[in-house]
């Protein structure tokens, strides 16, 4: 099983970057300190995107997009235990649900 970590802090990441444009390659700072060279370099492009020098999706952006999708995903869930509810008590009942109009 992979180990997992607590995300870097903010202003770790924000140093990384800081240092990168000052000259440093990710390599070398992936050396010096834990985050690999290809974390740095994520880091370094999501800052640019963040910043408006690059195109792409922010960071805000990217987690409005994580709690839509998840609620989402919990919205049809609970369509499904509905429906099925529905099914199961028009079945109990003999009756069959009416449908509204325009639903």
């Amino acid at each position: 099983m992979p180990k997992t970590r607590r995300p870097y802090p903010a202003e770790f990441r924000a140093e990384m970057v800081r240092l990168v444009r000052a000259g440093r390659t990710p390599g070398g700072l992936s050396r010096e300190f834990e985050p690999s060279d290809q974390t740095i370099r994520n880091w370094v492009n999501q800052a640019d995107i963040d910043e408006g020098r690059r195109e792409g999706l922010t960071t805000a952006e990217r987690e409005e997009l994580r709690r839509l999708r998840r609620e989402n995903r919990i919205l049809r869930e609970e369509k499904e235990i509905l429906a099925k509810a529905a099914a199961w008590f028009a079945e109990e009942t003999g009756s069959t649900p009416r449908r509204r109009l325009g639903s």
